[in-house]
């Protein structure tokens, strides 16, 4: 039935529920979807608001909707969604308006990219509206697509005659809170069989949408666009959003004359807004075909910055990388002199960890950027998830790209310790998969000419191998182009890597960290998370050795490692031990011999 609607026609959807809910009772409310249950008049009030104002699809008073949010059992999570159709279909009673039932997205603590768990429970939730004679869904505010594709198919399964629309919350920015791009999204919808529409709501108001819609070719689709009133503010403690109907009004007028059918109003707006777009609409049914719009402007570089490892690397040939710690004050003396030693010795790339362990160091990608422009060597930084909120790491990645910084490992970044958890938090907006896709996104929208050559950690001492193998696939899905691995000390790690080889071509840098005494051995085995030190080098040293005799030792174990290493590698990887660049200068210098 939409489907025909929208053939000859508009929909015009409703505005908030959850903001104007709050502002008509007073009450700063978390989960207006309580009032199904026990305020119910007043949901029925906004909903026959909206409807008076031109309305001709609301939407189910069930965004949040889900066990995670509202904490409730799934009997109560069912008399929640039910009450909310009852609802909707009461003030709907004899009239064409249709109801759309409102899914957002369910919110865990976990990072993981999908949980079945969490599949399980949308099947519940589109299974209550199915019983319930809904046959219009609406996904909103969502920010990625991990689930979008199999619960679209679920309700296809359940229902082939479904209409299934898609909506993401884009910021200003045309990236999502997880760093995905809207570009990336409707890719990703458009090959989805199974979804009919898709669109934009919330996380943006009606200009920057209109930016992003204009940069689309809609033609012979079904797009919507719900934008919020505009740019939020918070006044004592609240957040509120401008009042600004008419305005609004007129930009989603702009929206819609670009081939947009489905439009309506998120947070802050209320049915003022929908009577004044109602009336817009009615004023200027003209439809503008998409096809009439200029075509968005592609952004050119004028110098494409060389990256000699990326080049060397894809060429087959074998590299060396070593890592260099950056300083845990201003003086950087000796990072800068040991890049210039690894220029001097023809080293591919120095690489600079990102505050490891959680202890606090220099910028990692500040650092990596200084050693290119002064010492003339490719430098990659790792860059962590922990301490950093999407728009802070792609602020970063940015001002890298500018730096002629091509190279960047994406890690998930070790934990904030315990004992200082008082003052600093860990942010973790990421996890080291999205890190990888918001940086792919990222080389499509903004580095198109000129991308990031993207790297990935391996852990090649696990016990369960097979788990990180496909771990280490899935990041190659994401964008993932080379792979740099935990320090390699035994003959099972290598057999693992060699196995990794035979099954893929992907390109990986065997990591080596000499032991440089028996102290430092047994901290490497008991503190550092992946290694682990066979007792047969253990064993090599002892404590009463001196500096000179252990250090011989280190040399004579990375070599014999670093042999094994070199005809099964892609090239090593070595990280400085205690600054002793030298000698890992000695170390290159003999297994080349």
């Amino acid at each position: 039935m939409i489907k025909e609607i929208l053939k000859n026609d508009i929909l015009i959807c409703d505005g908030a529920m959850g903001t104007y809910y709050s502002e008509v009772t007073g009450n700063d409310v978390s989960y207006c979807e309580f009032g199904n249950l026990n305020d119910k008049e007043t949901i029925k009030r906004i909903h026959k608001e909206y409807i008076e104002a031109g309305a001709k699809l609301i939407r189910t008073n069930t965004f949040s909707a889900n066990t995670y949010d509202l904490g409730v059992s799934l009997e109560t999570l069912m008399d929640i969604i039910k009450s909310g159709i009852n609802l909707a279909k009461e003030v709907t009673r004899n009239t064409s308006v249709l109801i759309g039932a409102s899914i957002g997205p369910i919110k865990t603590d976990n990072l993981d990219e999908f949980s079945n768990e969490v599949l399980e429970e949308y099947k519940y939730i589109v299974d209550c509206f199915l019983k319930n004679g809904i046959d219009i869904f609406i996904f909103e505010t969502f920010s990625n697509y991990n689930y979008l594709k199999k619960i679209s198919e679920y309700i296809k399964y359940k229902n082939i005659d479904s209409f299934i629309l898609t909506q993401f919350a884009v910021k200003p920015d045309g990236f999502t809170r997880d760093g995905i791009s809207a570009a990336k999204l409707i890719k990703e919808v458009r090959n989805t069989e199974y979804i009919d529409a898709f669109g934009f709501n919330c996380g943006s108001g009606p200009a920057h949408i209109l930016e992003m819609v204009k940069k689309i070719n809609i033609e012979n689709e079904i797009v919507s666009v719900l934008p919020n009133a505009g740019y939020p503010e918070i006044i004592h403690e609240r957040t509120v959003y401008p009042n600004n109907p008419v305005y609004f009004a007129k930009k989603v007028s702009e929206i819609r004359s670009f081939g947009v059918s489905i439009i309506g109003g998120c947070c802050g707006t209320n049915p003022s807004y929908i009577k004044q777009l109602t009336k817009i609409i009615n004023e200027n049914s003209k439809v503008i075909n998409a096809n009439t719009k200029a075509e968005p402007k592609v952004k050119s570089f004028e110098k494409k910055a060389k990256n000699t490892f990326k080049d060397k690397l894809e060429n087959g040939e074998f590299v060396v990388a070593i890592e260099l710690s950056a300083p845990i004050d201003t003086d950087i003396s000796r990072i800068i002199d040991g890049a210039k030693i690894c220029k001097e010795n023809n080293i591919d790339l120095v690489t600079v960890p990102d505050s490891p362990m959680s202890k606090v160091r220099a910028d990692s990608t500040i650092i990596s950027s200084k050693i290119k422009r002064e010492i003339g060597i490719e430098a990659m930084p790792h860059v962590c998830c922990r301490d950093k909120n999407t728009n802070a790491i792609r602020s970063s990645l940015i001002g890298s790209h500018i730096e002629n910084i091509r190279n960047i490992l994406a890690i998930t970044g070790d934990p904030i310790s315990d004992a200082s958890k008082v003052e600093t938090k860990s942010v973790f907006n990421l996890n080291s998969f999205r890190l990888i896709e918001l940086i792919e996104s990222m080389n499509e929208e903004i580095f198109k000419e000129d991308s990031i050559y993207v790297g990935g950690a391996l852990n090649l001492n696990v016990l369960n191998k097979e788990v990180e193998y496909n771990r280490m696939m899935k990041k190659i899905e994401k964008g993932a182009k080379f792979f740099l691995t935990q320090p390699i000390y035994d003959d099972n790690a290598i057999e693992f890597l060699k196995m990794i080889k035979e099954r893929t071509n992907v390109k990986i840098l065997a990591g080596l960290l000499p032991v440089v005494s028996y102290r430092n051995a047994m901290f490497l085995n008991n503190e550092l998370p992946g290694v682990t030190i066979p007792d047969k080098y253990v064993q090599m040293f002892s404590e009463n050795m001196s500096k000179e005799e252990a250090q011989e030792i280190g040399v004579k174990i990375t070599v014999e490692i670093g042999k094994k290493l070199k005809g099964i590698a892609d090239g090593l990887y070595f990280i400085t031990p205690f600054n002793r660049v030298n000698m890992l200068i000695e170390i290159i210098k003999q297994i080349n011999a």
